[in-house]
């Protein structure tokens, strides 16, 4: 009886206001990604051609080798979402080793690639692989499954939350040796507030986040790098030849470009003034050709694709599936904090730190990871809405293809007699 459902649903436009669902999934969240990926492939084009120029002799070479990117990425979220989520929860343990495993191996001489001194990456011939954006994904269906697993515990005991931060200290000692400080950050805060949502108790997530804060403050002032970045973007202008030059260029095509731009590819400060425009800056660039209008339109795009996950995650916890909603919940907590870490240090609002923006930065394996947390969101919305329509079958309440479709919709979006009914 699940096939003819699914064949339903991929057949038939819902008269609802939710919106036109394509194969049961949510297709507005989907057409947000796509549209990310695709202001991205336009201003990593325009970001780069006269770097590429310089150093390839050819300006399109990161147009050409970003559409590689784009291929592979969306092989992989095709391939992605193919996987159920109930192989997720089962083999969440083994999908965290993989990337406790990815983390190791780059320091087996020939396999780990090292550039600015650091070793992020492992070696693939023509391409590199920065392991800790893959380790994200062990991260999220790790803490997923063992908050549904250990929910009672997290609740009632200070192990609950101690277990899981025994092993996120072990996976950021291995991203520090990189070092990586801000897959670090992004990986404490998205953890921190995934227990927090599994119902850790005040008391002890406050004694947590005082703890954690205070190790974060420690690896800032031991390290003296660090310690300059913080110095210079408590005052750029002073240090604007050293520490504070990235952030004074940022702000100087900011600047530049007022409300609406100079127009694609007229930005000046991506003509070596600015470092790493089409990776860490890419937004500054953004502004500088696009001006604020194009900056508020990208960050509402950002905030719709956010929102429909997040409207993901509260239907999977509507209906039970826990799992499915903390993943989905994961997936909203890491673009959100990469969004703001990364517009931040570009408008000032944070101290200077290499993280690429969700889907519009140059970098394969961050958009690879974007790709497969995308599919596994949609896999998890089909899976919601199948769930609610054979619900509803078995109870006998569909009469037509109109009415299944119909009521699958409102019984996922909070129906409360299915509340009351498995409260």
């Amino acid at each position: 009886m699940r096939t003819q459902v699914k064949s339903m649903h991929a057949s038939v436009k819902p008269r609802h206001a939710y919106g036109y669902r394509f194969a049961g999934f949510d297709t507005w969240l989907l057409m947000a990604a796509l549209a990310l990926a695709a202001l991205g492939l336009v201003m990593i084009t325009s970001a780069s051609v006269e770097y590429a120029d310089q150093r390839f002799q050819q300006p399109l070479f990161y147009f050409y080798r970003h559409c590689v990117y784009l291929v592979i990425s969306g092989v992989a979220a095709v391939a992605a979402f193919r996987v159920p989520v109930s192989w997720w929860s089962t083999y969440a343990v083994h999908v965290l080793f993989g990337g406790f495993f990815l983390l190791v191996i780059i320091w087996i001489p020939g396999l780990g690639h090292t550039a600015n001194n650091a070793t992020r990456w492992l070696a693939l011939g023509p391409f590199t692989l920065q392991v800790s954006e893959l380790a994200k994904i062990g991260v999220v269906v790790y803490l997923a499954s063992y908050l549904v697993r250990q929910s009672e515990l997290v609740k009632s005991h200070w192990l609950g939350f101690m277990n899981p931060m025994i092993v996120m200290g072990l996976l950021i000692f291995l991203l520090l040796l990189q070092p990586d400080f801000g897959a670090v950050v992004v990986f404490l805060v998205a953890a921190l507030s995934l227990l927090f949502l599994g119902g850790v108790r005040i008391g002890q997530f406050s004694a947590l986040i005082v703890l954690c804060g205070s190790i974060l403050a420690i690896m800032v002032l031991s390290e003296e790098y660090r310690m300059a970045r913080m110095v210079a973007f408590l005052d750029p202008w002073t240090y604007q030849q050293g520490g504070g030059y990235q952030l004074v260029q940022s702000l100087i095509a900011f600047g530049r470009g007022e409300f609406f731009g100079l127009g694609i590819g007229n930005s000046i400060q991506k003509l070596f003034f600015l470092p790493e425009a089409h990776t860490d800056f890419i937004f500054a660039v953004l502004a500088e050709e696009l001006g604020l209008f194009g900056c508020i339109a990208t960050l509402c795009l950002y905030a719709f694709l956010i929102i429909r996950i997040l409207r993901v995650a509260f239907r999977a916890e509507r209906i039970g599936q826990l799992f499915g909603a903390y993943v989905t919940y994961g997936v909203a907590l890491i673009f959100s904090i990469q969004l703001f870490i990364n517009v931040g240090v570009n408008i000032g609002l944070l101290p200077t730190k290499g993280l690429t923006l969700p889907f519009l930065s140059y970098g394969g394996s961050s958009l690879l990871a974007s790709g497969i947390f995308i599919a596994m969101v949609l896999r998890i919305d089909q899976e919601v809405i199948y769930a609610a329509s054979d619900e509803d079958e078995r109870r006998g309440t569909i009469t037509s293809t109109n009415r299944l479709v119909d009521s699958a919709m409102n019984r996922v979006h909070g129906s409360h007699e299915y509340g009351e009914r498995h409260a």
